[in-house]
């Protein structure tokens, strides 16, 4: 159960930036015994990769904090953040120990496919939400919400690996926090409507 909630805390990070669990599954695969990787997944914790992922995460960061920008980038990302939720589902052997279930680890692409489903749908209510809250604040939003969901990618990643079974708890927190943003940003939004109007 416990490798079952690893690959989904990591693949919800993945919906939220591509790069950041997979930087810290091949960081931690490198300086840890907590991540041990599957063969086929050495490349992950292969430095020069590492570095790849790194300056991608960079760029990345960088672009979803701008207004506009950040609805194409999350136009790009939507093949990336599954991609990368199918990735570290799978390398974090998540997929052949999902509940000691031999029909998984017979069928390897099954826990590419949970981790590709988990990532898009995380993805797809963050690109969603995004244009919403960029509206609802004039853009001012963007940097902020950008950087929560780093943080939150971060901390998510960090809590699969090292606590999973907090990961039940992470993802209620995430979704009361999305919940009330946009709450706010409908608030705001009707705000504004009725002020026109008036």
């Amino acid at each position: 159960m416990f490798a079952a909630l690893t690959g989904l805390g990591l693949s919800t990070a993945a919906g939220l930036n591509a790069y950041i669990p997979l930087l810290v599954v091949g960081v931690l695969a490198n300086f840890t015994d907590a991540v041990k990787l599957p063969d086929g997944y050495d490349w992950l914790s292969n430095w020069g990769v590492i570095c790849v992922i790194a300056v991608l995460l960079a760029t990345e960061m960088v672009l979803d904090k701008v207004p506009a920008v950040d609805t194409v980038n999350d136009m790009i990302q939507t093949v990336v953040r599954p991609a990368s939720g199918g990735v570290v589902f799978s390398a974090t052997n998540a997929a052949a120990e999902f509940d000691q279930s031999t029909w998984m680890v017979e069928n390897p692409w099954a826990g590419w496919l949970l981790g590709i489903v988990v990532a898009l749908a995380v993805h797809a209510l963050k690109a969603t939400a995004r244009p919403v809250l960029n509206a609802g604040t004039a853009g001012v939003g963007a940097p902020v919400a950008s950087t929560v969901e780093d943080v939150g990618s971060l901390g998510m990643s960090l809590v699969a690996v090292f606590l999973p079974i907090l990961v039940i708890v992470a993802l209620a927190l995430l979704a009361l926090l999305a919940w009330w943003a946009l709450r706010k940003v409908r608030r705001r939004r009707a705000e504004r409507r009725s002020r026109s109007a008036g």
